[in-house]
This record gives structure tokens, C-alpha cells and sequence, in this order.
């Protein structure tokens, strides 16, 4: 069947009349284009990968030709602006290989629709894009898919001896000077006029996608242990991929990012903050209260008979009776979760349950559910979830082996409202300490946090009678993986950056029609 590039809520918009709320309010499109105090001659771009076109969880030629800096720059050429040359993949099917061996999926597409949601898989063709052949030359966007903030001026980044250990990152080895160069050098020897940075998102995002857990594989079987909030470390060595990062260390690499670029004669530049990560579909997509009357059915009066009742009234004898409610018959319910937060009731519920049910079984009951409570509104089930609510957990008893009903979802599930406490306590300190850097250092500022929001709440974003939400799939911002966005999302973006641009520097750059770029394929 053939496939189409925009989305249902786009095809749905072409039925609203001309006078919808639009947000080209503060466009510049009729007046002359000028470059006011700026010189974006060579202008360059420093990331993460939203700074480099990523998207459907990889990077691709088309989304790399619809990044927000490339959206930017050809809107640039029209006030003195020059070429925009990008580390390009392969292909459009993504992926990465190190010398034969493929350490990077390829992109995720839908495949078809079950009951109106979307079967999403990775393209099966192989990666065609080997990291050993380098890119040489000049470049101007140096956004670094996986890249937090220090990494940028990490020397040893773009090492490809590195990437098997973890000390490297595979997309930058693509395009680096130098086994010893850094993200931040390479972009300054560009000798750029004008910049933008983008930095900071993955310092939390590791911590948020991985439910606030690190991951160890042992023998075949992965733990699930809590990350570390990284508060008063200020040694980037000794993180791990999910740590949160010390808001001291984002603020110092980002502060030596402007440093490093000023020195290279770039005092002109835009910096934006860092969205909260649990306003996008991969935290928003998947109720806390899933389970449905409907499709629990006849067992509703069994688990609450058999589990739920006991649980409740066990766990109400040590005053956490609110950890578990019976099921209700006629409104959706929320899943089991384990809450590594709460106190582990593991040895009172095995006491409490052994004249009922015998020792073993009791056993094991409080060992399930010593840290166990129903989800609220607080927490984020992530999108990941989605397929594993429901599944069969392998070696539980049989009976309460079913995740999210009758047995807990796993730490690396959920992201608990904890969790997502530390998360966004982290993410404020980032971006009072990049506002407080834009300040000082004179640079355009932009709000990416509040027009994330904006992009989250029920009115969404509006231009030319087309409406932007972040809901997954249809609501046209966000790519397949609910956290990186679709070609008409980075358009979005890039008017935000080009407000602030023409705001700080007196330019007149016009704004771009997001309607003009690509949203998703539906099969």
C-alpha cells in the first residue's frame, strides 16, 4: 500500500477554515530580511542528537536534511548566510556498523495497526553506514546523538578504540579531527561567525528512560539497581549512562562550550534550556491506569479474591494500606509497580500471610510484593511499558505472573513520581544555570522548556490551521521513538530559534511553515 508523509491530524486540518489560531504571531515574513547585528556567514551547531536531525530512534539522511539547524540555515542564507554541510548518513534506513558488526538499529517505522495502535518495528535492512569511514572537511552541525553536556569537551570522544569500552560515541568517530580531538574543538576550527548549543537533555534522560535504574548483566540475567543522582560529583568519569549529572558539571562543560567559541571569534550565538523530559509521548503515552473492566473481565472478582484482599488487608495491619486497593469493576485501574522508594514490607508480608497461605507461598508473596503499590497520576509509565503490561513474567508462580495485574512492573518500567522529583529538580538547576550563561555571555536565549509545554497541553501549537500536540503519533511533533521529533517538530523548534535570534540581534530572519516538512509514514 502506498505510504503517505503527513500525519492524520494534518489530513484532518485541511477541513479547518483559514481562520485558526496560528503561531506565525511574531514572524517576520513581510518585512526585509537583514541580518541586524549578526554575521551568520559560517554558522555553526552544537548538540545532542535533537541537534542533529535524530529521529524514529536513528539517524538518517532525511531527518538529518529537516535538523533544526539545518531548518535555520537555509532561512539564514537569505540574510548573508552560507552552505550547511552535515555528517551525513549512508542511507535513510539508519544504523551503524563497527567494521561488520552492527551496533546501531536502524529506524523504527509502522509496520501496521492492531485495534487503532500502531505496530512499530525496526526497518530490516542492514545498516550501511560503517563508522570507520571518516568525514573529512568542513562541517557545521556537530550535534552528537547520546552526547551530554561534558562529553562535548571530552577529549577522546570521536576515538574509535573507544567505542567498544564506552569512552566513545560512535556518531561523533564518524567526523572527528582526531583520536584526541573534542566536540567543541572540532567546531571551533571552523572558524564560525554565529552558533547555537543545545546541550544538556541527556544528562537527565538516561535516568528518565531507564526508570530511574542502571542495568547490570550477570551470567544472562540483568539487575536493576537505583541510578545514582549524581549531586556533589563533579567527576564525569565515574558516571553511568543513567546517573543524572551534578548541575555544577553541565554548568561548567556548557560554560567552557561558549568560552572555547568565543575564543574562536564566535561571540554571537543562541542557547537554549532543556525540556522536562516527561512532557514528550515516551512519558506520556501510557496511562498510569491501563487495565480496563473490559479487558480484565471475570478476573477482577478472582485477584481481588485471591491477592489484592489479602495484600490490603496484610498490608493495612502495617499501616500501608494505601499501597493497594481492590480492582474496580467499572473503572480503568492502575498497574502494579515496584516503588524502590517505599520501605520493604518483604519480612512483615511473609508473616502476615504464612497461617493463610504456608510458608513458601508466603515467601515468595513478600518477596514480590514487599515494595509494591498500585501507579498514580504521579508516575510516568513509559512508553517501552506499553508491551510488557500484560506479558508473562518468566519463573513466577503460577497466578500472579502476569505483569502490571497480578505482579509488579520492574523498577526500569516505571518512572515513579520520585524519580521524576529528581528529575525535574535537576532539570530546573540546568536551565537557571543556562539562562544565567545566555546573560552573561550576551547570547539569544531560548525557552525550549515552555514551548515543549505549550506542545504537551490540550491546545497544542497551531499554524496555518494545522494543529501540533505531543501526542504519539498523531499529534504530528514527534517521531516513532516518543522522544525525538518529526520534521515538522524540528520546523517548530527552529521558529523558536529563529524568534530569538532576530530578537537579540535585531535580524529579520523569516520563519518556516512546519506544515512544509515531514510528520509520519502510516502504512
Amino acid at each position: 500500500m502506498k505510504k503517505i508523509l503527513i500525519s492524520t491530524i494534518a489530513v484532518s486540518a485541511l477541513l479547518l477554515t483559514a481562520s485558526c489560531e496560528t503561531d506565525f504571531d511574531t514572524d517576520v515574513k513581510d518585512i526585509q530580511v537583514t541580518n541586524g547585528e549578526a554575521d551568520f556567514s559560517k554558522y555553526v551547531s552544537l548538540g545532542n542528537s535533537l541537534t542533529s536531525g535524530y529521529r524514529d530512534n536513528a539517524l538518517y539522511i532525511d531527518g538529518q536534511n529537516e535538523s533544526y539547524p539545518s531548518i535555520i540555515a537555509g532561512q539564514m542564507k537569505l540574510a548573508g548566510g552560507g552552505e550547511f554541510i552535515q555528517p551525513l548518513m549512508a542511507d535513510n534506513n539508519g544504523g551503524l556498523l563497527l567494521g561488520s558488526t552492527p551496533i546501531q538499529a536502524t529506524k523504527l517505522y509502522i509496520q501496521s495497526f492492531t485495534n487503532g495502535s500502531p505496530n512499530v518495528v525496526n526497518v530490516s535492512a542492514a545498516p550501511t553506514t560503517n563508522i570507520a569511514n571518516k568525514i573529512t572537511g568542513n562541517l557545521n552541525n556537530f550535534g552528537v546523538p547520546g552526547a551530554k553536556s561534558y562529553h562535548l569537551i571530552a577529549p577522546g570522544y570521536g576515538n574509535i578504540a573507544g567505542v567498544t569500552t564506552g569512552t566513545a560515541n560512535p556518531y561523533y568517530v564518524r567526523f572527528s579531527s582526531s583520536a584526541t580531538s573534542t566536540v567543541v574543538g572540532d567546531a571551533a576550527a571552523q572558524s564560525p561567525t554565529f552558533y547555537s548549543l543545545w546541550i544538556g537533555n541527556n544528562d537527565v534522560l538516561g535516568y528518565a528512560t531507564s526508570g530511574g535504574t542502571n542495568s547490570q548483566t550477570v551470567g544472562g540475567v540483568t539487575t536493576y539497581t537505583p541510578a545514582v543522582n549524581q549531586t556533589g560529583n563533579l567527576n564525569p568519569a565515574t558516571y553511568g549512562s543513567s546517573d543524572i549529572s551534578d548541575p555544577n558539571v553541565v554548568a561548567g562543560s556548557i560554560k567552557t562550550i561558549i568560552e572555547t567559541m568565543k575564543a574562536a571569534g564566535a561571540t554571537k550565538g543562541v542557547i537554549a534550556n532543556i525540556p522536562y523530559v516527561t512532557s514528550v509521548p515516551q512519558f506520556t503515552t501510557v496511562p498510569y491506569n491501563p487495565l480496563t473492566p473490559a479487558a480484565l473481565g471475570s478476573n477482577i472478582t478472582a485477584l481481588n479474591a485471591s491477592l489484592y484482599g489479602p495484600l490490603k488487608q496484610a498490608l493495612t495491619a502495617f499501616g500501608a494500606g494505601d499501597r493497594i486497593n481492590l480492582l474496580s469493576s467499572t473503572s480503568s485501574n492502575p498497574v502494579l509497580i515496584k516503588d524502590i522508594s517505599l520501605t520493604n514490607l518483604s519480612a512483615q508480608l511473609t508473616a502476615a500471610l504464612t497461617p493463610s497461605v504456608g510458608p513458601a507461598t508466603a515467601t515468595v508473596l513478600g518477596q514480590i510484593f514487599g515494595q509494591a503499590r498500585q501507579s498514580t497520576a504521579e508516575d510516568y509509565i513509559l512508553l517501552t511499558t506499553r508491551a510488557v503490561i500484560g506479558s508473562a513474567v518468566t519463573g513466577a508462580p503460577t497466578g500472579i505472573n502476569v505483569y502490571g495485574i497480578s505482579y509488579p512492573l520492574e523498577n526500569q518500567h516505571v518512572l515513579t513520581k520520585t524519580e521524576a522529583a529528581a528529575v525535574k529538580t535537576a532539570t530546573d538547576a540546568y536551565n537557571a544555570s543556562i539562562k544565567s550563561l545566555a546573560d552573561t555571555y550576551g547570547l539569544a536565549f531560548v525557552d525550549a522548556n515552555a514551548k515543549m509545554l505549550e506542545l504537551n497541553g490540550q491546545s497544542g501549537i497551531s499554524f496555518d490551521g494545522v494543529k501540533y500536540t505531543a501526542k504519539y503519533v498523531t499529534g504530528g511533533a514527534f517521531s516513532l521513538d516518543g522522544v525525538h521529533l518529526t520534521g515538522r517538530g524540528y520546523a517548530v523548534v527552529a521558529n523558536e530559534f529563529i524568534k530569538s535570534i532576530n530578537g537579540k540581534y535585531k535580524s529579520t530572519i523569516p520563519q518556516v511553515n512546519p506544515n512544509n516538512y515531514s510528520g509520519i509514514k502510516f502504512p
